[in-house]
């Protein structure tokens, strides 16, 4: 069993996992709602480079940070090692492991944890010679915490990063309130 570092990620299972929008992107109170985190948090998890937004970073006063689902995901496996007491230093190291990994590898990932150290886990067999040996105290199931924000993120509101030369939404969401009102306003 290795500690979380970079390298090839076998896989655990295999569900089939749904095709992502990827300019698809939710606004702080949206991301911090589906990972369970306060606005605290997450302001404070950007700024120190922890957790970034991948679709739009904040550029000033009144701009908006825009969230991927991924970044979501993120959020929320960091929320589930901190709520088990992994020191900050040991989820940085995870997270970068995390960020490496294409959307696919995510969904495949365990992290495994003895309240010290972070493992990432490829097998069954990986998973079981840890607690065997006594250093696996808890496991992150990432396919799972995928199904868990997708879930809660399927109800909430979408935006899209603004094209900076019109400042305009690049796709307006059909189910999302607020960009049918601002096309409406931007029309008249």
């Amino acid at each position: 069993m290795v500690p979380v570092t970079p390298g090839n990620q076998g896989m655990l299972f295999d569900d089939d996992l749904p095709v992502l929008d990827e300019a698809a992107g939710y606004r702080g109170p949206t991301a911090c709602k589906a990972a369970g985190i306060t606005y605290r948090q997450l302001d404070y998890w950007a700024r120190t480079g922890l957790v970034e937004p991948t679709i739009q970073t904040a550029t000033g006063s009144g701009s908006q940070r825009l969230y991927s689902f991924r970044d979501v995901l993120v959020l929320k496996v960091v929320k589930r090692l901190l709520d088990t007491g992994v020191s900050l230093q040991q989820i940085r190291t995870a997270v970068a492991t995390l960020r490496e990994r294409g959307v696919d590898d995510l969904a495949q990932i365990t992290l495994m944890s003895d309240g010290a150290s972070v493992y990432e886990c490829t097998s069954a067999d990986e998973v079981i010679d840890l607690v065997q040996g006594g250093q696996g105290v808890f496991g992150i199931a990432v396919g799972r915490v995928w199904r868990e924000v997708e879930s809660s993120i399927s109800e909430l509101p979408v935006d899209y990063a603004r094209n900076e030369e019109n400042a305009e939404p690049e796709v307006a969401h059909p189910e999302d309130e607020l960009a049918r009102h601002r096309a409406r306003k931007s029309a008249s």
